[in-house]
């Protein structure tokens, strides 16, 4: 898998979206959808992330691998034909950071399970998403970040959601708290999930404690 890797990430840099595609194509006659999306789109990009902040990488390379993964992410895990689910009533964003892929994986498992999803973009930060999940009733609001700076702002929607009086529950993901374990806690969420195959059980189980 390393080797694949390598390559993945090689050719998402040279923007060489067929050879990118072929890869994948490899990986999954050894494993299904999402477990490919998590062992190979997800490292990759997290890597590519890590670059742009050490300085070695442009964000526009950055930018364009992020868009060839989402395109290829939607080809592995399409929308659920079924009619999705209304509640709880679920919205997802990239909380400061302009990063994609993360919230795009994400929002396609949920789509795939069943669910209804608000998506709410990138590069939003606290007054904007406190404005909107007042607005639609979020229950339960799916944060992603890539950058440790913006995952420590998250106390601060966190803060704000509860002064306003507002039941929302937060699960929050993406590098910073995979590297940290106990950094979901410290900036106030409700729960944290370390790649996309955990998030339906957790919104299952956040979901049967406010029914209870």
């Amino acid at each position: 898998m390393d080797d694949c890797v390598a390559r993945f990430k090689d050719a998402l840099l040279s923007l060489d979206r067929l050879q990118a595609k072929s890869i994948i194509e490899a990986v999954l006659n050894d494993s299904n959808p999402l477990m490919t999306v998590e062992s190979l789109l997800v490292p990759v990009m997290e890597a590519l992330g890590r670059g742009w902040e050490d300085g070695h990488l442009a964000l526009t390379q950055v930018y364009m691998s992020g868009r060839i993964c989402e395109e290829l992410v939607d080809e592995l895990l399409p929308p659920s034909a079924d009619a999705r689910s209304q509640r709880p009533v679920l919205a997802l964003a990239v909380f400061e950071d302009y990063h994609l892929l993360g919230k795009r994986i994400v929002n396609s498992v949920l789509r795939s399970g069943g669910y209804k999803v608000l998506d709410y973009g990138h590069g939003q930060g606290v007054d904007e998403l406190v404005a909107r999940v007042r607005q639609d009733g979020v229950d339960i609001l799916l944060i992603s970040v890539l950058m440790l700076n913006s995952a420590l702002r998250i106390r601060q929607l966190s803060e704000r959601l509860k002064a306003e009086g507002l039941a929302t529950r937060l699960i929050v993901g993406g590098a910073p708290f995979r590297f940290d374990p106990e950094l979901w806690r410290e900036v106030g969420a409700d729960a944290m999930g370390y790649n996309a195959s955990d998030v339906l059980p957790l919104v299952k189980s956040l979901t049967e404690v406010d029914d209870a």
